[in-house]
């Protein structure tokens, strides 16, 4: 029996088959210090797990409105809508089971065969993924590590061609940690205004920002009707597991995304979505006090990396990744980026991605997720060091 020939377009995650050999390593009883996952390694904070647990025991575990319950749909409205100085209806919000939904909803949705969609590159994997599967023709764009990791606006707007259908965009970035420029967003408003393209704005990593302000495209004047957001819970607040995110975009589309939703997992979990309310409308402690440590992780990994012979590495602004420049060590070793990531695990027992697991531009660069101890971060600098002395 054969599959559906769009099976053979969806790609993966490489971070999961990575983390899957990094367990097979540590079964054989090898210590492995994993900069690999993008999953903060913090608790929920209690407040948003006792509020899901008074939702359970209240007996929030029927189905739900599709779109979400009302109360956290006009949480959502309220607090993006205050943060980018908008107003925002809970009519234009759909809640979903994690972020990625959103990904897959609107493209389905706004896309058809032989439609382009611009994407970044190196970016989230599961971009081009999705743009294969529903038969269009995925448009990378570059982002430039002399420009901080934001791509040349003349390079956006020799891709837009009558085709495109829709631009995507990340800031804070995944896997750069590189965050867009007012004169980026700027200059991406001036160029879609008068075009019929739709933008979809992943800003999952608003508030793991460090230095400078998060920039929201949606913010402008007119492009709120041609804006998704794409958000969620499982970053800011460390809620992974829980599989909340959401979506803002026009009335007319959320309709549709809400329609798609019914035909695939009918509704978000009910009792969750309240845990959802408390995040938003709770206490920020936690949250704050976490952007913080990762702050300092930063400045101890980037310090490190750049200490080591043949890495150099910028300073991201946010998010939890750095994306080091191994283009020194590829010529010197003869090691593709790939195999030297696989050095790193095999040999030092360091679980990074490659940057090509971010699509063709990230070749020559590595991954490291620094959502892991200080400890382990030094560590593991430690033992990337010791091994590369065996290369060089």
């Amino acid at each position: 029996m054969r599959l559906a020939e769009r099976m053979y377009r969806l790609g993966t995650e490489t971070a999961f088959e990575v983390l899957a050999k990094a367990k097979q390593l540590e079964a054989q009883g090898r210590e492995v210090i994993h900069l690999e996952i993008g999953e903060p390694d913090f608790d929920t904070p209690k407040h948003i797990s006792e509020a899901a647990v008074k939702a359970l025991w209240e007996g929030h575990t029927h189905y739900g409105p599709a779109p979400g319950i009302p109360e956290l749909r006009k949480a959502i409205a309220e607090s993006v809508g205050k943060s980018r100085g908008i107003e925002v209806k809970p009519e234009q919000v759909v809640v979903t089971p994690g972020a990625k939904p959103i990904m897959f909803f609107a493209i389905l949705a706004l896309v058809d065969e032989g439609d382009e969609v611009i994407y970044p590159n190196p970016g989230f994997p599961i971009y081009e993924s999705v743009i294969q599967f529903v038969g269009a023709k995925p448009i990378p764009i570059p982002l430039l590590e002399e420009k901080e990791f934001n791509f040349d606006l003349k390079d956006l707007e020799r891709l837009i061609t009558p085709k495109t259908k829709m631009i995507i965009l990340n800031s804070p970035q995944n896997p750069t940690g590189g965050v867009l420029t007012r004169e980026t967003i700027e200059g991406i408003v001036e160029l879609v205004k008068d075009r019929d393209i739709m933008i979809l704005s992943d800003e999952v990593y608003e508030f793991i920002l460090y230095e400078g302000e998060h920039i929201s495209v949606a913010s402008y004047p007119g492009m709120q009707e041609k804006t998704i957001i794409l958000h969620g819970f499982s970053k800011t607040y460390a809620m992974t597991g829980w599989r909340l995110g959401f979506g803002v975009m026009p009335e007319w589309l959320a309709e549709k995304v809400t329609q798609l939703q019914i035909n695939s997992n009918s509704c978000p979990n009910s009792f969750i979505q309240y845990g959802g309310i408390a995040a938003l409308q709770g206490p920020q402690d936690d949250a704050e006090a976490m952007v913080a440590e990762f702050k300092r992780r930063r400045d101890v990994i980037v310090d490190g990396l750049n200490a080591i012979e043949g890495i150099r590495c910028l300073k991201p602004h946010g998010a939890f990744y750095v994306f080091p420049n191994v283009k020194e060590l590829v010529e010197r070793t003869g090691k593709s980026t790939k195999e030297l990531a696989n050095f790193f695990l095999e040999d030092a027992g360091v679980a990074v991605l490659s940057g090509t697991a971010f699509g063709e531009y990230g070749e020559g660069y590595l991954r490291l997720s620094y959502a892991n101890s200080v400890e382990n971060i030094q560590k593991a600098l430690d033992r990337m060091q010791s091994s590369l002395k065996k290369l060089l």
